[in-house]
């Protein structure tokens, strides 16, 4: 995903109304639930429970939701058993999306995603077809006017960090993931306030889109995805044209 799409949809998640910003709250709270689920309520003790906090913060998800979600997934036997899957996608125009979903019953799933995909130009592509495209990585976005650009670059590189670019909304700073905890923690110590900060997946290829309707199609797939209640996350390889941003 280009530095231009993180950005646009960092502005597009902050301006959300009420009721997408709900969807986007049920979405992060089934994630934690399943964080904790997996490895226990504590923070501390817990890497991908942190990670999920992060993610909430960014979203502005208020504290109570996310103390609530924590305590149903601590709930021994509550709440439904949700499982991770993970779908490779062709959509419209050739682009590669690689989506996430966390789901309670796969054959509904599946069903939904095959219609989806149906009605919005998309079609199943065969396994590692898409996912060798991507690259895990930490990836923290900080604003322009939230820091001084040489000496955040200096911070990060020497924290440990494998790539700052500087672009016009602001930095994107790349790590491994193993790496990414040190990094972030390294900035807060400096009170420098992230826009976006999770490990994440990163194309390396990307697919450009060369007209708005081109940029129109794939979002209207995209749109989709985001309404869909099952998807936590997805990515995707294409080069928007820089008047579909």
């Amino acid at each position: 995903m280009s530095g231009h799409s993180k950005w646009s949809t960092i502005k597009r998640l902050k301006g959300a109304l009420d009721a997408k910003r709900g969807k986007i709250f049920s979405k992060l709270a089934r994630e934690i639930i399943i964080a904790v689920k997996l490895a226990g309520p504590d923070p501390d003790m817990n890497p991908r429970l942190r990670m999920v906090i992060l993610k909430c913060k960014s979203s502005n998800m208020p504290a109570d939701n996310v103390e609530r979600a924590i305590k149903k997934g601590a709930g021994a036997g509550e709440g439904a058993d949700y499982e991770e899957l993970s779908y490779e996608i062709y959509g419209p125009h050739g682009v590669a999306v690689l989506v996430n979903v966390n789901t309670d019953n796969r054959n509904r799933t599946a069903a939904e995603m095959r219609h989806l995909l149906t009605k919005k130009g998309g079609n199943m592509a065969t396994q590692g077809a898409v996912s060798r495209l991507f690259h895990r990585k930490g990836q923290i976005m900080v604003a322009r006017d939230a820091a001084d650009e040489d000496t955040l670059m200096e911070l990060a590189l020497e924290s440990g960090a494998e790539d700052f670019k500087s672009e016009e909304d602001g930095f994107e700073i790349i790590t491994d993931p193993s790496n990414f905890e040190t990094v972030h923690q390294a900035l807060e110590s400096k009170s420098i306030a992230c826009e976006s900060a999770q490990v994440t997946q990163i194309a390396e290829l990307l697919t450009p889109l060369t007209s708005q309707d081109q940029a129109d199609d794939l979002n209207k797939l995209l749109e989709a995805l985001d309404e869909h209640d099952d998807v936590n996350e997805y990515y995707h390889n294409a080069q928007f044209p820089e008047s579909a941003e």
